[in-house]
């Protein structure tokens, strides 16, 4: 297959109006929003639960379910501690990476909106360089200009509030998308494509859809273990980023060769039933559709555990996107790939809905 962009303007649009706005993990309906709007023309009804997660459904009626799914979180931090010269101290809101946080601008959420910081950090002149400190939990801090604890309070700053990164969507050399939160808005862009795909090509299923986009998935897949309840699925097909691991600095003999531009990774691991994986692999292949293969020793890490070991097991599958720089703010995946995954999952679907039944799947 020749490459054919199948990413329209609007569909870029979206993604970058998806991926400017935060969503932290516990915090997703501002971005919920936006997803179920765009969503909407494409499916029939939606799910929605106490906690935020939300699925665009396609034939709700029918009796066999098929989910496709990412999910919506993105990491941030929380205020932990206040001191009375007006620092603020934080801890995780899932996996956040303190050393990168010196020298970034933030944005605290409060109810009187956004209140703007800076994670400070001590000048190179004035450090000890035969000891040099790195940044931890424990000694990062943001400065939002104030000089007192009750300055920072008047401000709507309180213990428990969350915070993130400002930083937004850019393109580089054309074809290498960058910003916070790929991990993973993209999955679900990513499966709202397979939606305006499915219903712009008038395809027709045998079964069930469900467009699935999952809270909490950065602080232990709870959003899914949530909603795979509620839906009962037979088959779930998951989509998250992986680690490109030819940049410097990462042992391929431990986190395995995957690159961006390269296509699609599909997992091999415990959680991922083989007759689902085995179905992807040769869709693929009958579609031209590169893909790459990669090892995972017990669990995935992703939502797909929480698929799989649901209901009393749920056949679930893994398509993976590349991606530089995980939990970073300069997080690079490629459009090619982009476009290949939700290519992979759009026929991986009309694979199962050609198939003479379902038992393939047990």
């Amino acid at each position: 297959m020749s490459h054919q962009s199948i990413l329209n303007e609007k569909s870029l649009e979206f993604l970058e109006q998806y991926l400017n706005n935060a969503s932290p993990t516990g915090y997703e309906s501002s971005g919920q929003k936006l997803w179920m709007d765009y969503l909407k023309p494409y499916v029939d009804t939606f799910i929605t639960d106490t906690y935020g997660n939300a699925v665009g459904v396609i034939n709700p009626e029918a009796s066999y379910k098929v989910v496709i799914e990412g999910h919506a979180d993105e990491i941030s931090w929380y205020v932990n501690y206040i001191s009375e010269d007006g620092f603020i101290y934080v801890i995780r809101n899932g996996g956040s990476d303190h050393q990168i946080a010196p020298s970034k601008r933030v944005n605290i959420h409060t109810k009187n909106g956004i209140v703007a910081g800076v994670f400070g950090w001590p000048a190179i002149h004035t450090r000890n360089r035969a000891k040099e400190e790195t940044p931890t939990t424990d000694n990062i801090f943001i400065d939002c200009g104030c000089d007192t604890k009750a300055e920072v309070e008047a401000l709507g700053v309180h213990v428990g509030c969350v915070i993130t990164y400002p930083d937004t969507f850019s393109i580089l050399n054309e074809n290498k998308f960058i910003c916070r939160a790929l991990d993973n808005r993209v999955g679900g862009f990513m499966i709202a494509e397979v939606a305006r795909l499915l219903k712009e090509n008038a395809k027709t299923l045998p079964f069930g859809l469900y467009i699935t986009n999952a809270v909490q998935e950065e602080v232990g897949l709870r959003g899914a273990e949530m909603i795979t309840q509620t839906i009962k699925p037979n088959v779930a097909i998951v989509t998250d980023v992986c680690h490109d691991s030819t940049t410097p600095m990462i042992d391929k003999k431990i986190e395995g060769e995957i690159k961006i531009g390269r296509g699609p990774v599909i997992t091999y691991a415990p959680p991922v039933q083989n007759n689902l994986r085995d179905l992807i692999i040769q869709t693929a292949e009958a579609e031209n559709i590169p893909f790459q293969r990669l090892a995972s020793s017990r669990v995935t890490g992703t939502d797909t555990d929480a698929f799989a070991y649901s209901n009393g097991g749920v056949a679930t599958a893994l398509i993976s996107l590349p991606l530089r720089y995980m939990h970073t703010t300069v997080e690079m995946i490629h459009k090619n790939d982009v476009e290949n995954v939700i290519q992979l999952i759009y026929h991986s679907v009309l694979t199962i809905a050609n198939g003479e039944d379902f038992s393939y799947y047990k």
